[in-house]
């Protein structure tokens, strides 16, 4: 866990929109003594109630020190595309999102001290009307992606711990990235075609698709030199599916509600990172194509 040992100043957070995650890390953010504001298309002050206390949170207001993005992957860029002009000259990005993909791009944006930072969580977190649940209780992975990240470890990795702590400080977010990759490509393109809960994946009919979905995973994620162990990862597979069980995957509830995926940065990294290797990966392909089938199918 992560501990503010360091005698750097606390920073000064804002989050980037208004979604479950980004909300249950203002509100545990100021809860602990912070005071995010939020950064938002049409700013305007948010209410919400979290464990039945009304909390507020105020426009962000540049020049933006540390910012937490957790919007979709889709989004990120324009996002930090977004933010670019309102950032101190050593201002700290965080990203948080499902999927693979967006380093590459985000990393040549930023001056020389801006750092970079990819944290990865298993807690979850639903909105609903003017709440925010928090559903989930998880865990966090932080890595700093750049040396002007690994300058500000102290602050950033003691806020994150109180926004959606406890946090782990790692130097190499990638196998992290790629575990939580397999889990993903499994339960949220599943849980989404068959407009079911978490938990129905543990039923029987369920076993050959995700084995040979993960086979898959498995054989991209080795090419790629972050070999996954199939049966340790399919543990943790059905781990999260008993534990969150009741839940509804992002992916799920964007289907539900006629909203874009990230099944691109999910499955389509897998099928993306296939093609560069010359591996045939026929299941996350069927996946990937089934939801931009039903994406496109929205309105109609």
């Amino acid at each position: 866990m992560a501990s503010n040992t360091s005698a750097q100043p606390a920073l000064s957070w804002s989050i980037v929109g208004h979604g479950a995650i980004g909300l249950l890390a203002a509100s545990r953010l100021q809860l602990a003594g912070y005071k995010p504001g939020l950064w938002l298309r049409q700013p305007a002050p948010v209410n919400i109630q979290f464990q039945q206390q009304p909390l507020q949170f105020l426009p962000a207001v540049p020049p933006l020190s540390a910012v937490l993005v957790p919007v979709k992957s889709y989004a990120v860029l324009e996002a930090v595309t977004t933010l670019l002009p309102h950032l101190t000259s050593d201002a700290q990005l965080v990203l948080s999102h499902n999927g693979m993909g967006n380093i590459e791009q985000v990393l040549p944006l930023l001056a020389p001290q801006q750092g970079l930072w990819f944290l990865t969580t298993t807690h979850g977190a639903l909105k609903q009307a003017q709440s925010i649940l928090h559903t989930g209780l998880g865990q966090s992975v932080l890595a700093p992606l750049n040396r002007a990240a690994q300058a500000h470890s102290g602050a950033v990795s003691a806020a994150m711990d109180c926004a959606l702590g406890p946090v782990a400080l790692t130097e190499d977010i990638q196998p992290f990235l790629w575990q939580k990759l397999a889990i993903n490509a499994v339960i949220n393109p599943l849980t989404a075609l068959h407009n079911c809960h978490n938990g129905e994946l543990a039923q029987p009919q369920y076993q050959q698709h995700i084995s040979a979905i993960l086979h898959e995973v498995c054989q991209v994620a080795a090419a790629a030199g972050y070999a996954l162990h199939y049966e340790v990862t399919l543990e943790r597979i059905h781990a999260v599916i008993q534990s969150t069980a009741a839940n509804f995957s992002s992916m799920q509830q964007d289907i539900v509600h006629q909203r874009r995926t990230e099944i691109e940065a999910i499955n389509g990294y897998i099928v993306a990172q296939a093609a560069r290797f010359k591996l045939a990966v026929p299941h996350n392909a069927q996946l990937l194509h089934l939801l931009l089938q039903l994406q496109q199918g929205y309105g109609r």
